[in-house]
């Protein structure tokens, strides 16, 4: 058998001489990181609704965009600490020390005195997501063979699902009949419960080939200690970056210009080499992931902000629209790890680019006042199909480009690329937004702009999806 019809089996070969993620082998993994999954994404979105109560309620509405912000950035810091430690010890430590710091974030959150010390919170919060993820795909890497990863990352979006539905809707009950506080400490008990029972799963994680019995790589094959001052530089400049685009006097910009130069200097030391001319393999993958990531939570952010602001769209409608996104975000998910196994990975990020592409159409067309404002609305779900069906698959083309040593470098990559991806194109279409604004634009001229500007990396990336492929 040739190593091409070992790494790309048929469906009915799989599903007949293979185990699949619910077999008696991978079972306890699988529900451990369902259950991780759905309750971390369970505060994420409960979370996000009740932060502009609480800096309402703490006197610091004028700084939420740094409250906002600094999740992202701190997650940049986050992934590169977990990718790094779990390819020299195994994903199981980073992961549990992400879960533990996600319940004290919470814990620092709801007893915040000041609007300061819930951006503190939110910091940690970032940090923990950051490993918590990287951690979570390293320890699929490491302890299912590559035919089960795009299936078992098809049940990680699915995992998503409930959370989405009911996160924000309880959250804002609660914060209604009682405080924002109970949402951070009712969040904080919950995120507890899998902590012990991931490490014991991890535990029992099947070694790799090329590894040592125990699943981790031998001492001379792990990886180096991880930049930390080039990440923490990384981070900063991301968190200057986002505090900088909420204003637009000497102060703010100074603030952009010091954000960009440290993301300028620093990025390309925490990516693979040639990430940024899309040279073949990994660092083309990488580069996917911050295209594609940065687009969608653009359009993800400022067409809920048009809708409501400019088009007096409801907010329940709106709501609508983010709970599509998310359910066919799953649902394209699996039909990409189900339906279409046999379809080459990169096309699939293709065709999923071409989707994104679409859907920012949408978005450009329903900015226009004589327009439906529906069709704006409609972006987010179709964004979201075109998400689920290419980022499993850029995580996977990914994967296969690394060996079983490096995977937590890889996956560490992937994650700064993604926060990156957030950070740089949200606060460029904020900036060309602001900028159109200040020369006379209307508003929904202004968003029209920023969304036509989306078409450039949904472009780039379904050019550029075939040189991610493996030969």
């Amino acid at each position: 058998m040739t190593a091409e019809q070992t790494v790309h089996p048929s469906s009915s070969d799989i599903d007949e001489a293979q185990p699949g993620i619910f077999s008696r082998q991978h079972a306890a993994a699988t529900l451990t990181f369902a259950t991780v999954m759905f309750l971390t994404g369970f505060a994420a979105l409960a979370v996000v609704p009740t932060l502009p109560t609480a800096a309402e309620d703490l006197d610091g509405v004028a700084l939420f965009p740094l409250v906002a912000g600094c999740f992202v950035a701190a997650s940049l810091l986050g992934g590169v600490l977990g990718g790094h430690w779990a390819d020299r010890s195994g994903a199981r430590r980073p992961l549990a020390l992400g879960m533990i710091l996600s319940v004290v974030t919470l814990l620092v959150s709801a007893s915040s005195l000041s609007v300061w010390q819930l951006v503190v919170g939110r910091f940690v919060d970032g940090l923990a997501a950051g490993m918590v993820a990287v951690s979570v795909t390293t320890a699929i890497g490491q302890s299912y063979p590559e035919y089960l990863r795009p299936r078992m990352l098809a049940m990680m979006s699915a995992s998503w699902i409930i959370p989405s539905l009911v996160g924000p809707p309880i959250a804002g009950v609660v914060a209604a009949a009682w405080s924002w506080r109970v949402v951070f400490y009712g969040l904080a008990a919950l995120t507890a419960l899998p902590a012990l029972a991931l490490v014991a799963v991890l535990r029992r994680a099947p070694a790799e080939d090329g590894a040592r019995a125990d699943g981790l790589p031998s001492a001379e094959e792990r990886a180096s200690r991880p930049p930390l001052l080039v990440a923490a530089m990384l981070s900063l400049g991301a968190a200057l970056g986002q505090y900088g685009v909420s204003g637009w006097d000497v102060r703010h910009l100074l603030f952009v210009a010091a954000g960009v130069a440290l993301l300028v200097v620093f990025a390309p030391r925490l990516l693979p080499a040639g990430t940024w001319r899309s040279a073949r393999g990994l660092p083309t993958a990488v580069l996917l992931r911050g295209l594609t990531s940065g687009t969608y939570f653009t359009v993800e952010a400022l067409v809920p902000l048009m809708l409501i602001t400019e088009r007096r769209v409801a907010a329940v409608t709106v709501g609508v629209a983010f709970t599509a996104s998310a359910v066919l975000w799953a649902g394209a998910s699996w039909v990409q790890g189900k339906l279409l196994q046999d379809v080459a990975r990169h096309r699939l990020v293709t065709a999923g680019a071409l989707i994104m592409a679409v859907s920012v159409a949408f978005a450009v067309a329903g900015s226009f006042s004589g327009v439906s404002p529906l069709l704006a609305m409609a972006a987010m779900p179709l964004a979201a199909i075109g998400m689920g069906m290419l980022d499993p698959c850029v995580t996977v083309l990914s994967l296969s480009h690394s060996s079983p040593d490096r995977l937590g470098h890889t996956t560490g990559a992937m994650q700064t690329n993604m926060n990156l991806g957030q950070v740089v194109v949200l606060a460029f279409a904020t900036a060309v937004l602001n900028a159109g604004l200040a020369a006379g634009a209307s508003r929904l001229g202004g968003y029209a702009i920023a969304f036509s500007l989306l078409l450039v990396p949904t472009l780039l990336v379904a050019v550029l999806a075939v040189r991610a492929r493996k030969d």
